[in-house]
């Protein structure tokens, strides 16, 4: 077993407003031996889970678009990105958090989903850990309109894409976002959605 070789310091909360920005000091051990201080800040917003609805018959995904303001203020021109249906576990499991997630955002119930995978997304600065599904999705599974928890002040439009049309709009920088990315790419290398 490998010793630790993090000390913890200090912990102060800078903001608490929307989610948990903290503040650490810490001595950590270097691989020569020595001890070093270090300053860093952490983000804690909470361990979510995200999910590609497929259908191999259609050949096709269902992903959202809707307004990201940290994209906005960092060149996005119109803050809109192009995802996969995604949540925050709050005090779910992931499982039943994405199939909550998914019926909201998107307006099907889904029964059955798989975890292919989890992932920190931005290990520098967020706590998140990202738990990945992928299910299959049939019009009958249509429940509703999805678009989002009004509650939560969420403006989801719900798109359809042919798969090919999705691999390619990773190409040509249409689909931006790094879950969405990993979550195309696991569905091509594994063949989803090959027809049997």
């Amino acid at each position: 077993m490998e010793k630790t070789s993090v000390r913890l310091v200090n912990e102060e909360i800078l903001s608490d407003n929307w989610y948990t920005l903290r503040k650490y000091t810490y001595d950590y051990q270097r691989s020569d031996g020595s001890w070093e201080r270090q300053t860093r800040e952490a983000y804690d917003r909470g361990n979510g889970a995200t999910i590609l609805l497929y259908n191999i018959e259609k050949q096709a995904v269902i992903l959202t678009r809707q307004f990201r303001l940290p994209t906005y203020t960092n060149g996005n021109s119109t803050g809109m990105l192009i995802e996969a249906c995604a949540g925050l576990l709050d005090k779910d499991n992931a499982e039943d958090c994405i199939k909550r997630e998914t019926e909201e955002e998107t307006g099907y119930q889904i029964k059955s989903v798989r975890k292919i995978f989890e992932a920190y997304m931005s290990p520098g600065s967020v706590t998140e850990i990202l738990y990945f599904f992928v299910a299959e999705f049939s019009d009958e599974m249509k429940v509703g309109d999805g678009g989002g928890c009004e509650t939560e002040q969420e403006n989801i439009e719900v798109i359809e894409i042919p798969f090919d049309h999705a691999i390619q709009m990773i190409a040509n920088g249409d689909i931006k976002d790094a879950k969405t990315i990993l979550l195309i790419q696991y569905a091509q290398l594994n063949g989803l959605l090959n027809k049997n």
